[in-house]
């Protein structure tokens, strides 16, 4: 069974991100860039499911600058076999990663395609969605476990009432929950041999996918600072101030 892994670069989570001063858009000069922890953790259930005889090639792909290189060698150092490379400076919606992930899947026809639920920088919760709908492929989403079953799927998913399980014929999409499995680190070595593993580049033009511009960025603000507290003498004061100032009670 071969298993694609969608990945995305994105502004490492312990980073504090700016805004420019323009406000068209988040900073990213100068900032450490890393491996969105969603796609980290569906790298990590595509190696386990490798490791448990049920996956015998695992194909990650990542769209964007030459510099998404890094993190697809990254996620070969924990444990892919080889690496597709879409190159493109254009900033890209859920619904154009899709179809160029589409044309990938035509490509590969892998039997599973383990997406992270979102990335940490857009926050969309799309892409696995859309792709799943543009190749007509069974879906489970939030999936905090998975089992293969013979030419089927068993994805436990956590809803609002508790967990449902789910059946799905493979080919299958689907989206990793945080609680699917902790990553592990890369080693030294692994790092070393996926220096060595192929990583093939290619253009948007080659998959044949004309992109559109579906949204528009208009402006990207920061938080409204926080204020600072007030220290309160009593018990009384703070229900006086919650009553007519914050007027909660």
């Amino acid at each position: 069974m071969k298993v694609l892994v969608p990945i995305k670069r994105v502004v490492d989570a312990n980073v504090k991100v700016r805004v420019k001063a323009d406000n068209s858009n988040v900073d990213t000069a100068n900032l450490k860039m890393a491996l969105n922890p969603f796609c980290e953790i569906a790298v990590e259930e595509a190696v386990r499911l490798k490791e448990a005889g049920s996956a015998s090639e695992i194909v990650v792909v990542s769209i964007g600058s030459k510099a998404v290189q890094e993190q697809l060698r990254t996620a070969m150092a924990l444990g892919a076999d080889r690496a597709i490379h879409i190159e493109t400076d254009e900033e890209l919606t859920p619904l154009s990663i899709a179809k160029l992930l589409k044309a990938v899947q035509e490509k590969e026809q892998a039997q599973l395609v383990i997406f992270g639920k979102q990335s940490i920088d857009g926050d969309n919760n799309q892409t696995g969605q859309m792709f799943a709908a543009l190749t007509d492929m069974p879906q489970a989403t939030f999936a905090s476990e998975v089992k293969l079953e013979g030419d089927s799927l068993l994805v436990t998913r956590e809803v609002d009432g508790g967990l449902q399980t789910l059946k799905l014929p493979l080919p299958a999409v689907v989206t990793t929950d945080l609680r699917l499995n902790e990553p592990r680190y890369a080693s030294l070595p692994n790092i070393m041999k996926a220096k060595r593993k192929p990583l093939d580049v290619m253009a948007v033009a080659d998959l044949g996918v004309i992109l559109k511009q579906h949204v528009k960025l208009l402006d990207v603000t920061p938080p409204a600072q926080r204020t600072a507290g007030v220290m309160l003498a009593s018990v009384a004061e703070l229900v006086e101030k919650l009553r007519n100032e914050a007027k909660v009670i």
